[in-house]
């Protein structure tokens, strides 16, 4: 039944690509259907599966014309409603999916403004993994208090599907633990898949999310207008955010983040990370260890 769901899920993240393009993800068996992680069009080349041990080609020949209809479909044929995160290079898409985009900048004063004849595109096949933090989330408390915790892993290890079911549960609360006001900024447009002000991912009944908005940006915001318990971040990359974080945990609020790391030891090598830890701003490090599919949680104290 699991990997049902998970082609399932499969066949309808490709509904957002032009009918030929469709017709040759569709032809992949049903096991690499559940397997996929992305879906990758290079203008000129032939369209890839990314599975697990590396992508696979589909033999369907990508051109200029299918990424510019990608891009009709996958925002309702309403550019100007997706231009604010299309300019940055993504657009989130109904049913929880997010496409990433690559073409030519459009560069006014030094500030990108949109991108046009787009060269490449990957559609993100965002899974909701319901309850994988059952386990977990009991470890994030000392005495009914949430604990400032990150979650570390390399890229593609599972961070944001981690970070949406920590927050579903935080949000919805437990038999162990109340539930919590979480105030979630996405901004990548991952966690939440925002399309028009809806979520189309489940994050809880007392979750609001700050969608596309800068993290430096987005603490102050929903620190003064939606008084949460915790906030919830994706990636910190910048000193910026560094400097966001350590205002809210002065304020008394939760922290849970996502940082690119394969554990605590390799923060203490990157100088950004470093200063992270010598904030003593967060207290737990949660690192996401990858077997195959199969993932392990392990938490140690920061």
């Amino acid at each position: 039944m699991e990997q049902q769901d998970a082609a399932a899920r499969y066949r309808e993240a490709v509904t957002v690509l032009p009918s030929r393009l469709r017709a040759a993800a569709l032809a992949l068996s049903e096991t690499r259907q559940a397997a996929a992680e992305e879906i990758r069009l290079r203008a000129g080349r032939a369209m890839t599966v990314l599975l697990p041990d590396g992508e696979v080609s589909t033999g369907a020949w990508v051109e200029s014309e299918d990424l510019e209809t990608l891009c009709d479909i996958a925002t309702e044929f309403s550019r100007y409603a997706a231009a604010e995160t299309l300019r940055d290079g993504f657009l989130s898409v109904r049913g929880g999916f997010r496409v990433g985009l690559c073409g030519t900048a459009v560069m006014k004063d030094g500030v990108n403004t949109n991108l046009k004849q787009f060269s490449s595109a990957v559609i993100r096949i965002g899974r909701e993994r319901r309850d994988i933090a059952k386990d977990l989330l009991p470890q994030l408390f000392r005495e009914n208090r949430f604990m400032n915790t990150l979650l570390l892993s390399p890229p593609g290890g599972g961070k944001t599907t981690l970070l949406r079911d920590l927050v579903r549960q935080l949000s919805a609360g437990t038999e162990a633990y109340g539930a919590r006001r979480v105030a979630l900024i996405d901004e990548r447009g991952e966690v939440a898949v925002t399309v028009r002000g809806q979520a189309q991912m489940d994050i809880g009944p007392h979750t609001d999310v700050l969608d596309a908005c800068p993290k430096a940006v987005g603490i102050p915001i929903v620190l003064r207008a939606m008084n949460p318990e915790i906030i919830a971040l994706d990636e910190i990359t910048v000193p910026e955010d560094i400097r966001a974080v350590t205002m809210a945990a002065g304020c008394g609020v939760g922290l849970l983040a996502t940082v690119h790391a394969t554990g605590s030891a390799e923060l203490s090598e990157k100088p950004l990370y470093r200063d992270l830890l010598e904030r003593r701003i967060f207290h737990l490090a949660v690192r996401i260890a990858r077997e195959g599919q199969t993932r392990r949680y392990e938490v140690e104290e920061l």
